[in-house]
């Protein structure tokens, strides 16, 4: 696959993400004006409105997809679209959580990630990709975006840096590598 299909697959993506908030936030103006969201969800924080996904999806859409075509040969292959499709529902579980009020359930979801960043790679950008993608819905693209980078970054040193620890122990503890000597 040469470097101008990708570019052809991160141009038709990004314009059907772009596409997808500039709808939500057509909706939005239709029935009573844009939302805006409080930092925290508190009300005495700054309020950040929804507009700034009109600029952010496409940015962070040509950029993230971007990344994933440089780091695989194919245009998104299995593991990438499943990466994808796991953080597009996990975005829509915690979206629908937060709106029913599910607090218990949505900290106990959210505490699981570095657990499971120390078992999948959660630091690749298919995955930030898809979780901004299902939020924007309930919270715009500011948010998601900025929490998700979070998330992102306590992966990565999950994943790269705990992880290897933990994997080099459990090697100790067990006796499965060999030592030189």
């Amino acid at each position: 696959m040469t470097k101008t299909s990708f570019k052809k697959y991160q141009l038709g993506l990004t314009l059907l993400a772009s596409l997808y908030i500039w709808i939500l936030l057509t909706i939005e103006h239709l029935n009573g004006g844009v939302v805006s969201h409080h930092l925290l969800n508190q009300p005495d924080l700054p309020a950040i409105s929804n507009w700034w996904g009109a600029l952010l999806m496409p940015a962070l859409s040509w950029f993230l997809l971007g990344l994933v075509s440089r780091r695989v040969n194919q245009p998104y292959p299995v593991a990438v679209l499943g990466s994808f499709a796991a953080a597009l529902l996990f975005g829509v579980l915690v979206s629908v959580l937060f709106l029913q009020g599910r607090e218990q359930v949505l900290s106990q979801l959210m505490l699981s990630l570095p657990l499971l960043a120390l078992f999948f790679p959660l630091y690749r950008a298919e995955f930030l990709f898809g979780f901004v993608l299902a939020m924007s819905y309930t919270f715009g693209v500011l948010l998601p975006a900025a929490f998700g980078t979070a998330i992102l970054l306590m992966a990565a040193l999950m994943y790269k840096g705990v992880r290897p620890v933990l994997l080099y122990l459990f090697d100790l503890l067990t006796g499965s590598k060999k030592t030189a000597g």
